[in-house]
């Protein structure tokens, strides 16, 4: 699993991208396994803080025993719809994958803002990231996966 800084060194253009958007829209939505193995969507939002990717949850969501139970989690980030006459005006989506790692740290959690709270805090550990956009007639996809690196796919 890789940190956020891990990704960035090794993907920075893509990297860039991302934080852009993430940055860019508050609002994402995470996605985890239920005790039966079926999937979850939780609206969330993540903060990047010393090279590290961090999501937070109010005390006792289900969200937050998902991921105690089973850290596998996915993020997706979303734009504003392109203008209908110009597809290459989308700046696309992010999907991010990995686990969630919760953190008793009381500076990692003052940092986040939940320290002495019964909120949980989460560092995110990355495997993959996605960021799939239009360019002319062509779906771009920018892609990063831990161990393998950065690739791109085209397709019309």
């Amino acid at each position: 699993m890789a940190s956020w800084q891990e990704f960035e060194s090794q993907a920075p253009e893509l990297a860039k991208a991302a934080r852009r958007l993430m940055d860019t829209y508050t609002h994402k939505v995470l996605a985890t396994l239920r005790k039966d193995g079926s999937p979850r969507v939780s609206g969330i939002e993540t903060k990047l803080h010393d090279g590290e990717l961090w999501t937070g949850s109010m005390p006792g969501a289900v969200k937050a025993a998902d991921l105690r139970r089973d850290p596998r989690m996915a993020i997706h980030v979303t734009s504003r719809d392109p203008d209908r006459g110009d597809p290459s005006s989308w700046e696309g989506d992010l999907k991010l994958s990995g686990r969630a790692v919760e953190t008793a740290d009381e500076r990692e959690r003052a940092a986040y803002g939940v320290s002495g709270s019964d909120s949980h805090l989460f560092r995110v550990e990355l495997t993959e990231v996605a960021w799939t956009r239009v360019q002319g007639d062509e779906l771009v996809i920018t892609a990063w996966r831990e161990g393998v690196g950065e690739r791109e796919f085209r397709r019309k």
